[in-house]
């Protein structure tokens, strides 16, 4: 296993990202701070290879009941803990990478660790 500095933890405050281009020769990867935790996602959405790190940060929208019956309010869950894609707005769970318009698609996630104040990516090398 290979570890690699990737930023300061005061360099990327809670609900801020940084994208490190390149990362290991590609197209970079994303590390999120999600309320205090940190994440590395890779820079490409698996459905049409667009820059997924650059895309917004949103949360889970729920509803009890459709909200045309006027009984259903809309609510944000986790807000900031989703990341959409620019391209086609494909949502993907940050800390786990799953997509949520396809639960068998996953977007590459990376270990992190935070070593003082380094926050540092962990992959094979």
């Amino acid at each position: 296993m290979a570890r690699i500095v990737v930023a300061r933890v005061s360099e990327i405050p809670p609900g801020q990202r940084k994208i490190v281009v390149p990362f290991r020769g590609r197209a970079g990867i994303g590390i999120f701070n999600v309320g205090g935790s940190f994440y590395a996602v890779r820079n490409i959405c698996p459905h049409k290879n667009g820059p997924l790190c650059t895309g917004t940060l949103g949360g889970r929208v729920t509803t009890q009941a459709p909200p045309s019956t006027g009984e259903g309010e809309i609510s944000i869950d986790g807000d900031g803990e989703i990341l959409h894609c620019p391209w086609h707005q494909w949502s993907f769970e940050i800390s786990t990478g799953r997509c949520l318009v396809d639960p068998e698609v996953y977007v590459k996630t990376y270990a992190v660790e935070i070593d003082g104040d380094d926050v540092v990516v962990t992959f094979e090398d």
